[in-house]
């Protein structure tokens, strides 16, 4: 954990794990973005999610409404990843002005990003290719003569990625006051809206 910690503070990739899937990340920092995304061969027009520890971290680079909290304690940690506001704009990469956050529940990445801060939370692999399970075995196949990842943890359960959902607060027509799945994952669509419609 130590050796992680500190090659990722320096700017550099590692693999951790989640719930679902090994993730990349780097600190939301532009140099460590530009390897991440060279890593990856990712487009710079695709924004990558930042996993925090708690919705503490989250609270010092998004504007939280009390709601989120609601739907965070309603869903098991780590299944759902929310595109909220950011209170100062970041870098395009990562969605500008509105940033995703996805509250990690793995125990290791807890850890780490505790020791971090908020860390990107994409997928562990080149774009278009399968993800691997083992968060070392992932890290060790992004690497190459002159890139090194390092990896940090065990194996992921895999199965279907987290939901993404757009908060109200920034949608295109906010005065709908709806949300909106982007990406359905764990979490169903119909499970998503029934929980909006109860609360509305």
């Amino acid at each position: 954990m130590d050796e992680a910690v500190e090659w990722v503070l320096s700017g550099k990739c590692i693999v951790y794990p989640t719930s679902t899937l090994p993730a990349l990340g780097c600190i939301p920092d532009s140099r460590a973005l530009d390897e991440l995304f060279e890593i990856k061969s990712r487009s710079r027009d695709a924004p990558v999610s930042l996993g925090v520890a708690n919705l503490n971290q989250a609270n010092a680079i998004v504007e939280v409404p009390p709601d989120v909290h609601e739907i965070l304690k309603d869903f098991p940690e780590g299944s759902l990843t929310i595109v909220l506001n950011a209170k100062e704009e970041m870098d395009s990469r990562l969605g500008g002005q509105k940033v995703a956050i996805r509250v990690v529940s793995d125990i290791t990445a807890k850890e780490l990003l505790l020791r971090t801060g908020p860390l990107t939370a994409t997928s562990a692999n080149q774009s278009g290719e399968e993800p691997l399970l083992h968060c070392i075995a992932a890290a060790d196949s992004l690497c190459t003569s002159e890139q090194t990842v390092v990896g940090v943890g065990g194996n992921c359960h895999g199965g279907l990625p987290s939901t993404l959902i757009a908060w109200p607060t920034v949608c295109d027509s906010p005065e709908s006051l709806k949300i909106e799945v982007v990406r359905e994952g764990k979490i169903s669509s119909e499970e998503v809206f029934a929980w909006w419609k109860k609360r509305t």
